[in-house]
């Protein structure tokens, strides 16, 4: 697999996103979960995205689990900041203090298994806390030796300027795909001018971009997509609105002799080489499907007629429920 540059930082130009493996999207099979990771390694996969706030923990330890053996080949990716409520885990809450930086990379990487956290990020920023303190503990960190490169996610162009003025941020990771393109207007082009990578989260919009889904009915129980509440976008009103623009992005993989997921992905890849994706799956099948997109070449006359397929206008529904939108570009 070809490399991309985030920051000084060289991967794969496709990562992996784990967080499914362990929550949110329906029931979870470690077994098929580390066979995925493993199958990523063998294809050159060296991108690997955690949190602790995934499971709420558990996710740390199956990537961790799932990457020891190959641990100086790989980069692991995990974030702090996102509080989740013991007793009852759908609540939240954002904690950027330096003390709470400290001791929840502490607990990282014993879960993970590793003496460096190649890549650590600010998951959401704490508004409370000013950013050049977060990113002063944050650093600190670096020359302790306990992380290598820093990032940030959902942050703003400003946000993201003032901690680059404490420390250079590697990366910063935010939600971008044909779906959700918001990125474009001021967060791409601080990271070019700042020379920071973009780390782009469910770039398959969800599932929503792959032609799977297209009635609340094919979420399972245990998926947050299904439960009316994570997303205008995931409603019964939403997804029909929003089909529309599918049903467009599949005509044009037909003729490419690709899958619409596949055309997706490969125009983000196509947009900058500052771009890694790192589409989530816990099965190898979808992987392997991914991974394919890297192959694919778009034209300049392709890339204008698909993001013409899936205006930005016309999408129906913020990415987040209001009360997550909140918690955003801090």
């Amino acid at each position: 697999m070809k490399r991309r540059d985030i920051g000084k930082l060289s991967v794969s130009e496709l990562g992996l996103g784990c967080m499914g493996m362990s929550e949110f999207y329906g029931h979870t099979d470690d077994a098929e979960s580390l066979a995925t990771i493993a199958r990523a390694v063998e294809e050159g996969v060296t991108l690997f995205d955690t949190s602790d706030m995934y499971g709420p923990f558990t996710n740390e330890i199956l990537v961790g689990k799932a990457l020891a053996g190959v641990r100086d080949d790989v980069v692991i990716a995990t974030k702090f900041g996102i509080v989740r409520d013991p007793v009852d885990s759908a609540r939240r809450s954002i904690n950027g203090s330096p003390e709470y930086v400290r001791a929840s990379c502490d607990a990282s990487l014993q879960r993970l298994g590793i003496d460096t956290i190649d890549l650590y990020y600010q998951h959401r920023v704490d508004r409370t806390v000013p950013i050049e303190e977060t990113v002063g503990a944050m650093s600190e960190l670096v020359t302790a030796g306990k992380v290598r490169h820093l990032g940030l996610s959902e942050a703003s162009a400003a946000t993201i300027r003032r901690a680059n003025a404490v420390h250079p941020i590697a990366a910063v990771q935010t939600e971008y795909s044909l779906w959700s393109r918001d990125v474009e207007r001021e967060i791409l082009p601080t990271l070019r001018e700042l020379g920071i990578g973009l780390v782009a989260y469910s770039p398959l919009g969800r599932g929503f971009l792959t032609g799977r889904y297209t009635s609340m009915g094919d979420f399972g129980t245990d998926d947050v997509r299904g439960s009316g509440q994570f997303s205008e976008r995931f409603t019964e009103q939403g997804l029909a609105a929003n089909l529309q623009l599918v049903e467009r992005l599949k005509e044009i993989a037909a003729e490419k002799g690709c899958t619409p997921g596949q055309l997706a992905l490969a125009w983000v890849l196509a947009q900058w080489d500052g771009i890694v994706p790192i589409p989530g799956t816990r099965r190898r099948t979808y992987l392997e499907e991914n991974l394919a997109a890297a192959e694919i070449l778009l034209s300049a006359a392709e890339l204008t007629r698909i993001a013409a397929a899936i205006p930005a206008d016309e999408v129906v529904g913020e990415r987040y429920s209001p009360q997550s939108m909140r918690s955003l570009n801090g």
